[in-house]
């Protein structure tokens, strides 16, 4: 535990609130914390420590919170769930820890993988597969790191999802995809994220963003990063609450209860662009959602603003340079006349 505490990128994350720290001290302790954990520990400690973390921070403790909510006040639950009624989990013990066991079961066979498979990394280069040094990312690095392995993730995740696991080419993959994630007709709640056949788990809950990332293998962190966002935003997706704050999430919401209501039949993607795209997608757009957002945040408004003090600012450097000008022709004329009179 003290291990898993010891990721930096906890310690930043929740530093704003439990201390009143300046900004400049808080990269300090994240630097300082980030380098006594790289060179105390191995690179594929750090690795596993950090991703089980992430994972039990941002799914298992968030997905079992709700679980208990909606279990404990199934009333209350189902008049803020898609569905209402039919998106509660059962009630029934025996039920629930099968369920439980399921979840548990694939969160050490992911991790497994990606020790294994880092490992192997390991003794075929003899060098770890992200860049684990004391040496932080440079900001743009980071930026340009994450969009890749983002729309990467978005992109596999997609197609893998639709002509794979709802496909007709590969059976066996499918009807196990059926068989576990697809069992309860419904919109879903957090802890079914990890509720599926393992084979089927591990091609789109973990294929589509640790391949893009063995491929340019960005500094750890940037896949902590990575891998935080994406579990955040998978966590809420399965959450089947029409609270979750946002018109974009809320959207993200919508369509994966859509999705499993719908026993797999729309919605493949994760933010709904390639559903789009390819004509898969069912409930409130994508597009739709962007600009219920830019409406939100008066996007037009803000621009028109913006263009007429672009254009005043404009009119106002061409008033200057006038004047300017006839100040200085005005000088000249001066200047011409007073030397013309001293040469008389």
């Amino acid at each position: 535990m003290d291990l898993l505490l010891s990721v930096p990128i906890f310690s930043y994350l929740l530093g704003p609130v439990l201390t009143s720290w300046s900004t400049s001290l808080n990269l300090l302790f994240f630097y300082m914390t980030w380098s006594t954990l790289v060179l105390s520990q191995p690179p594929i400690i750090v690795h596993l420590t950090g991703i089980l973390a992430i994972r039990i921070v941002f799914f298992l403790i968030p997905s079992l919170f709700t679980l208990f909510f909606d279990v404990s006040l199934p009333s209350l639950a189902e008049g803020i769930k898609h569905g209402g009624r039919t998106a509660l989990p059962p009630r029934d013990a025996k039920a629930l820890s099968k369920l439980l066991g399921l979840v548990l079961l694939n969160l050490v066979i992911m991790t497994a993988v990606e020790g294994g498979l880092s490992f192997a990394f390991i003794l075929g280069f003899r060098e770890p597969v992200f860049k684990t040094t004391t040496t932080l990312p440079l900001p743009w690095q980071i930026f340009k790191h994450v969009l890749i392995l983002l729309s990467a993730r978005e992109t596999l995740l997609y197609y893998i999802h639709r002509f794979i696991l709802h496909g007709k080419s590969y059976r066996w993959l499918s009807q196990r995809h059926q068989n576990y994630a697809h069992a309860k007709a419904g919109a879903p709640f957090s802890i079914r994220l990890l509720a599926d056949h393992p084979a089927p788990l591990l091609l789109y809950r973990f294929l589509p963003l640790f391949l893009p990332a063995v491929i340019i293998r960005p500094h750890i962190l940037t896949y902590f990063l990575v891998l935080t966002i994406c579990t955040g935003e998978e966590t809420l997706a399965m959450s089947g609450y029409t609270i979750v704050p946002g018109i974009i999430m809320g959207g993200i919401v919508q369509r994966s209860a859509i999705h499993y209501a719908g026993k797999g039949t729309s919605n493949y993607g994760s933010w709904g662009f390639l559903d789009w795209i390819n004509g898969t997608s069912r409930g409130r757009d994508v597009l739709e959602d962007v600009k219920n957002e830019a409406e939100k945040h008066h996007v037009k408004e803000r621009s028109a603003k913006t263009v007429d003090q672009g254009a005043e600012a404009v009119q106002e450097g061409v008033t200057a340079f006038r004047d300017g000008m006839k100040v200085r022709k005005s000088g000249r004329k001066k200047r011409h006349s007073e030397t013309s009179r001293s040469s008389e």
